[in-house]
């Protein structure tokens, strides 16, 4: 019979996101990634594809594509919707202020979705949804938004954990969701996989 007193192996774990943010949240939760990498898949959405399950397959073909048989992996995707419609990532100065415009004085859902695949293939995943709403920004208010070059390569064209936190006059739901991981999300499945979490 084995020694039931052994120290059981650290567990290790990937984060599959080149997002400093996500590092910095995953952090606040007392967990350091040994490893970081970006997966690389394509992210164009499906035909007809709703922004609920495009979340969801992003996080997991993100956690399948860093897959690794020695240590847990960590994918998170963040989408943020305008009804049916999933709103790009800003990677030009009109596609922000397009966002902007439309986002401007009205309700939408950001969607945060995160997948784990632990050593023997298991994957878990959760979702969180967040309704997050503008206050009418003037032509003034977005010129000023995209000349601090915020919006760069974020979803829907905005940062909330920057200065667009400013012109926000609701939100109800995750805040770490927003900014690109949902830690109470993450906390679950990481301690549901065995990880030491106070």
């Amino acid at each position: 019979m084995g020694d039931l007193t052994a120290p059981q192996p650290e567990l290790r774990l990937i984060l599959a996101s080149a997002s400093p943010r996500r590092r910095e949240l995953i952090g606040r939760l007392g967990i350091a990634p040994h490893a970081v990498t970006a997966a690389d898949i394509d992210e164009t959405p499906a035909a007809a594809e709703v922004p609920r399950a495009y979340a969801r397959r992003m996080a997991r073909e993100k956690a399948l594509a860093a897959a690794d048989d020695a240590a847990h992996v960590l994918a998170g995707d963040t989408v943020v919707a305008c009804g049916r419609r999933i709103l790009p990532k800003a990677e030009d100065e009109a596609t922000a202020r397009a966002c902007l415009a439309l986002l401007s004085g009205r309700r939408h859902r950001v969607l945060s979705a995160i997948a784990l695949r632990s050593p023997d293939g298991t994957l878990r995943e959760r979702l969180s949804e967040t309704i997050v709403r503008f206050k009418s920004l003037s032509p003034e208010e977005i010129e000023a938004y995209i000349v601090g070059g915020e919006w760069d390569g974020k979803a829907g064209g905005y940062a909330i954990q920057g200065s667009a936190e400013g012109l926000i006059t609701e939100i109800s739901g995750s805040h770490s969701g927003v900014v690109g991981l949902p830690l109470f999300e993450t906390r679950a499945l990481l301690k549901a996989a065995g990880f030491a979490i106070a």
